[in-house]
């Protein structure tokens, strides 16, 4: 039996299964083939970018750990490597871009200064694929923003350099969106914070606040750009003190229109990141979702099938809160092959949402509104053993991408030809 009659067969089981719980898995899969993800850059070159010959990251709070070889020393390695990895990701998705990736042309070009121009070859490299392009100023690698402060810093001097860098970005962001059709999330994100307790928590707050209003001053278009601010507990050098906190970043979003970023790896270890989406929507209309894993501490693992991962998917579709959610991945894994960790994350972010698609909605609504927690429960707990795979391989093959596992085989050739002569 060839593979491909396997995994038909496998699915019309799989249908009969959860059409008998009142679950259409064909009206599933075309609404998760219509759920684009953000991949994101920095995971093909470990956050290093291409400012500079050789850029590696340094500062800001962020660390790549580990040496596999392969990494993305260029623009046409870095875009190959995506290529790799969308080849093998069912569906069209996105490419998320830090400032630090654009198209010098081997000048230096300072961030202030930075314009469209720098990205016009990821512009067309995105149009030719029909991906849609994210974008974020980058705050951190470089000497302004050495002593761990950017937007909030108390000399005007670098403060204003940041704010120009980030109009800068907003205006680059607004020119993809133009060209490509689709809006530009454009998401800002700095390491501003103490490492020791500080005495005075107000003033860089008020510094961040008037900074960001310069900043989001210029109006654009919606359809073409969309202002988005992230938040972070803590990072390596802001331990005691974050200026942009979750508490700052909320109010700022509420009271300014603006998208806020959570970040699943920027929360206490013990906190329930699916929890917060009903909360937030309630008070914005549109949310950005970065999609990593923590162990310990926001260490940005490549993301699992994890129950933490389902039930953030299941908060977006039990909420009916997808068209209103913009997804995108942020994690850097240097220890293992940095092309499969693209796919893996994806593929698992993918693999939870069609988990939460496939469940009977109506049924456990209507259970938990007659009070039936006892049916509730056990509903759910069967939902886990159904035949989820088998309607996920079915996905992937409709999408001509390799079912299963054998897509491993696939980035190992890749791996062998291409990445191996990497230094």
């Amino acid at each position: 039996m060839t593979e491909q009659t396997l995994t038909e067969r496998s699915y019309e089981v799989a249908r009969e299964r959860y059409a008998a719980l009142g679950v259409d898995t064909d009206a599933a899969l075309a609404r998760l083939g219509s759920i684009a993800v953000s991949l994101h850059c920095w995971q093909g070159d470990d956050v290093g970018g291409f400012e500079r010959p050789e850029s590696r990251l340094s500062g800001g709070g962020i660390q790549a750990t580990g040496d596999y070889p392969g990494r993305a020393r260029t623009i046409p390695e870095l875009r190959r490597d995506l290529d790799a990895a969308l080849a093998l990701i069912p569906g069209t998705h996105r490419l998320n871009l830090h400032a630090s990736y654009l198209d010098n042309g081997g000048t230096f070009v300072e961030r202030d200064a930075i314009g469209p121009e720098h990205f016009s070859g990821w512009i067309e490299w995105a149009a030719e694929r029909g991906l849609g392009l994210d974008f974020n100023p980058t705050c951190f690698s470089h000497p302004m923003a050495a002593d761990g402060f950017t937007l909030s810093h108390p000399d005007p001097g670098i403060r204003n350099f940041w704010i120009e860098h980030c109009r800068r970005c907003r205006e680059i962001g607004a020119g993809m969106g133009r060209r490509l059709g689709s809006p530009c999330v454009t998401n800002v994100w700095i390491p501003d914070g103490y490492k020791d307790t500080p005495v005075d928590r107000d003033a860089p707050r008020r510094r961040l606040a008037d900074a960001l209003d310069s900043v989001f001053a210029a109006k654009y278009d919606p359809a073409h750009l969309l202002d988005s601010v992230e938040s972070k507990l803590f990072g390596i050098g802001s331990e005691s003190y974050v200026t942009g906190s979750w508490e700052f970043y909320l109010g700022y979003a509420i009271s300014r229109g603006t998208l806020i970023c959570i970040d699943t790896g920027h929360f206490h270890p013990t906190e329930e990141i699916h929890d917060k989406i009903s909360s937030v929507l309630l008070y914005l209309p549109r949310l950005l979702l970065h999609v990593s894993r923590g162990v310990r501490w926001d260490s940005d693992h490549v993301v699992t099938f994890s129950d933490d991962l389902r039930a953030l998917a299941a908060a977006l579709v039990r909420g009916d809160h997808l068209e209103r959610t913009h997804l995108g991945l942020d994690y850097f894994d240097a220890s293992i092959n940095r092309v499969a960790a693209w796919i893996a994350g994806t593929r698992n972010l993918l693999k939870a949402l069609l988990a939460a698609l496939l469940e009977p909605a109506d049924t456990l609504r209507r259970l938990e509104e007659d009070g039936d927690l006892t049916g509730r429960l056990v509903l759910l707990e069967e939902l886990r053993t159904l035949p989820l795979g088998a309607v996920w391989d079915y996905h992937c093959l409709g999408n001509g991408v390799a079912v299963g596992e054998n897509w491993l085989g696939i980035v190992r050739e890749y791996e062998r030809t291409e990445l191996s002569g990497r230094e």
